[in-house]
């Protein structure tokens, strides 16, 4: 006999009750805020809003059905099932922060703040649950391209937006970099760290690398399968080159990374908590996830 469906819904902790959790009360909150000329009834109505979305979503999931809360910082620990349905209840970027522990389960983004969100990944709003939750295992979901970085080690990192590889602080980073191809010859390079992402990644922190250096690659859409990657601010030496320092990636093709640090890291939609250590002599191979993210349209 199969399981009932399991909805997890995902969410973060509020900027309000992060300011409580610092301040203790409600009152020392609003005078800390009010002593920096700024008015706490903004951060609470937002916290309150978010609440109800919650609610509303958690009161929406059919009553058959099994239903767990999973909070942001938890994610890492948290046991995802082959049969649940994630319903990400918040921003756009708590979408691409759950994405990296899934394996293709369908996901619902709702946004709990509509024009203050995109809304690029939370598609829908809360009252469109009761109708989208029952439906969602065999909804039409957009397969977003995820990326990946596998190290020599076996330690595995996906993200969904783009995988950043350098130093852990301000350091500069010292690597070999070239294709995923024993007969390429790896250029020796010295920067701040490359990054490596995907179509969805391209409306963020690649577009203004693309933007900035006056890129004329051609940018992916979120379900196309190649990746676009740059080195950021890639030195110029006698012992270091700056010939390779931005690129696409088709389907099959993959970059490689040799370590020439005491130190590196390697991790994905900016969470740095997350990550994988990289040390001397170590390579580490990215490019294109066979796992994608299933996200409802």
């Amino acid at each position: 006999m199969s399981l009932a469906p399991r909805a997890v819904l995902v969410h973060r902790t509020t900027e309000y009750e992060e300011l409580l959790a610092r301040h203790g009360t409600h009152g020392q909150a609003a005078f800390f805020l009010a002593s920096r000329g700024r008015s706490l009834d903004e951060v609470a109505e937002r916290h309150h809003r978010t609440r109800r979305a919650l609610a509303e979503v958690a009161a929406a999931v059919p009553l058959q059905w099994r239903q767990s809360r999973v909070e942001r910082a938890d994610l890492d620990r948290f046991l995802f099932a082959p049969e649940d349905v994630v319903v990400v209840v918040g921003q756009d970027g708590l979408v691409a922060n759950t994405a990296k522990y899934l394996s293709g389960q369908p996901v619902v983004g709702i946004d709990t703040d509509p024009g203050r969100n995109p809304g690029v990944l939370v598609r829908h709003r809360p009252s469109d649950a009761g109708a989208l939750l029952p439906c969602a295992a065999t909804a039409r979901a957009d397969e977003l391209t995820m990326v990946e970085a596998v190290a020599d080690d076996t330690q595995r990192l996906l993200a969904l937006n783009e995988i950043y590889l350098g130093p852990p602080g301000h350091q500069t980073a010292r690597y070999r970099l070239g294709p995923d191809d024993p007969a390429a010859a790896p250029e020796p390079q010295a920067s701040s760290g490359l990054l490596v992402g995907t179509g969805t990644g391209a409306t963020g922190w690649l577009r203004s690398l693309w933007q900035q250096r006056g890129s004329r690659l051609a940018l992916p859409g979120p379900a196309d399968p190649r990746l676009i990657w740059f080195v950021r601010e890639a030195w110029p030496s006698p012992t270091t080159g700056t010939s390779q320092v931005e690129g696409v990636l088709e389907s099959a093709e993959r970059l490689r990374l040799t370590v020439e640090s005491d130190r590196l890291v390697a991790f994905g939609d900016g969470i740095e908590s997350d990550a994988l250590e990289l040390t001397w002599g170590q390579t580490v191979s990215v490019g294109r996830s066979g796992t994608a993210l299933r996200l409802v349209g």
